[in-house]
């Protein structure tokens, strides 16, 4: 695939700095570089290797990397892309357009962040025009605690914070007692029941914020990710029917690149019918004991801190404590 030159508008004058259209896999080991090197600045820990770039953008949903991509160059080198994707949220029911900006440290808060927006708006102004007006329509993007420039350009161009989700942690030096209920049981995850077990996962989500409704693939799409580790879920069966889940996993990648052993207790869900009977708190500690016998020292998890379920005072509960902020900014299109 050929790269395209593309012209932004209001672009800075910066010499050497031109922008163009995504070239295909050849792009990705740029990509990786510069999400390592934004994400160092930017104090989020991440540990994306080139094989779950590649998996991520042969998975993409409302996205076409063809067109609704573009990248900054400084003498033919890439400091920065961006990617554009829409999404129809369930609850409640907005049409959400969204994008990003990765670029390195030492090419920001010199406008070209401000062009990429501007390109993006207008791309996915191009692709609401496409679709019915039978909803409110949002632009959406993303940002940390630890980003406050690229916060204060975000407002400058109306975007405005509309939720936090916090990333929580907690030693395994001690590990809280919780029981299930009568009649509940866990039982180890085979492959044959796992498609089951995510669907039950995803009805218990329908009624959480920004929830959209997963795509036929998506499945198919995280049982070839890394974080597909069925081996380590805990899930809780009333019968024949699963009432929760938690869908544990280890990112190898990112223990070794931050030299540490920890597991994550992600994917926490519950059916409504069986919620506040302390199934989750049960299998969050048998998850905790799990990690532990793997040789795990800490174990991690995020959180909307406005989870309609209390999941943030309940993971309090159980010791885990806020290492940072993320945030979700909109702006009404």
């Amino acid at each position: 695939m050929k790269a395209k030159p593309i012209i932004l508008e209001n672009s800075p004058p910066i010499e050497g700095l031109n922008f163009r259209s995504f070239a295909g896999e050849s792009d990705y080991p740029a990509m990786v570089e510069i999400v390592d090197k934004a994400s160092r600045a930017d104090q989020e820990d991440n540990a994306t290797t080139l094989a779950d770039l590649k998996h991520d953008y042969e998975n993409l949903t409302n996205s076409n990397p063809e067109t609704d991509m573009v990248f900054a160059e400084i003498d033919g080198e890439a400091i920065a892309y961006s990617r554009v994707s829409w999404f129809q949220e369930k609850n409640p029911n907005d049409r959400i357009y969204s994008h990003f900006v990765n670029i390195v440290p030492e090419w920001r808060n010199q406008d070209i962040e401000t062009a990429m927006i501007q390109w993006c708006e207008a791309r996915l102004g191009e692709i609401a025009a496409e679709h019915p007006q039978d909803s409110q329509r949002f632009f959406q993007t993303y940002s940390n605690e630890f980003k406050p420039e690229y916060n204060t350009l975000l407002k400058a161009h109306g975007y405005e914070p509309v939720r936090f989700f916090i990333q929580m942690s907690r030693l395994l030096d001690t590990i809280p007692e919780a029981d299930l209920p009568a009649r509940i049981e866990v039982k180890p995850a085979i492959e044959e029941e796992t498609r089951k077990i995510w669907d039950a996962s995803v009805e218990a989500f329908r009624d959480h914020w920004g929830f959209a409704e997963p795509e036929e693939n998506d499945f198919e799409a995280y049982q070839g990710s890394k974080y597909y580790q069925p081996e380590l879920w805990q899930v809780a069966w009333d019968g024949d029917e699963v009432v929760s889940s938690v869908m544990n996993f280890i990112d190898h990648d990112y223990n070794q690149k931050f030299n540490k052993k920890r597991g994550w207790t992600e994917n926490i869900s519950t059916r409504r019918e069986w919620r506040r009977q302390g199934i989750a708190k049960a299998l969050i500690v048998r998850s905790m004991h799990m990690h532990q016998a793997k040789g795990m020292s800490e174990v991690a998890l995020g959180v909307d801190t406005n989870n309609p379920c209390g999941a943030l005072k309940l993971y309090e509960s159980l010791g885990y404590e806020k290492q940072k902020t993320w945030i979700t900014l909109r702006k009404k299109m």
